[in-house]
């Protein structure tokens, strides 16, 4: 009788011991919850001032007065526009109509020779 009561109390001390375990696990999860959500609103809050100062950077009037102020822009005349006819002529054609197109044979030699990435092309690739 002795060792069934014994037994049952140890039974009795490992089943405390494990709830006051659990008690513990679920405290510190409670605080670490507790501290991102206060990092979360941390984080929303510097995200709203972030936001408010590039409102207030990219306002139109403060940048129409930063333009007036360090550039040196003109109003655009009607007179700045000439008729098409009054444009100059073309400049000669250099490459005659058969010719294959000389910046394109440039590029096609500058693919095959150049590998991109940091990451070197297959042998059976070159």
């Amino acid at each position: 009788m002795r060792i069934l009561h014994l037994l049952v109390i140890g039974v009795l001390v490992f089943a405390a011991a494990y709830v006051y375990r659990i008690k513990m696990e679920s405290t510190v999860r409670t605080e670490r919850v507790l501290r991102l959500h206060a990092e979360i609103r941390e984080q929303r809050d510097a995200i709203a001032v972030l936001r408010a100062e590039w409102t207030k950077l990219d306002a139109p009037l403060r940048l129409q007065g930063l333009a007036e102020r360090h550039l040196a822009l003109k109003p655009l005349n009607a007179t700045q526009y000439d008729q098409l006819k009054n444009l100059p002529e073309r400049p000669p054609n250099f490459v005659r109509p058969g010719d294959p197109d000389p910046i394109g044979a440039m590029i096609d030699t500058i693919d095959s020779v150049a590998v991109t990435g940091s990451v070197p092309a297959p042998e059976d690739q070159q």
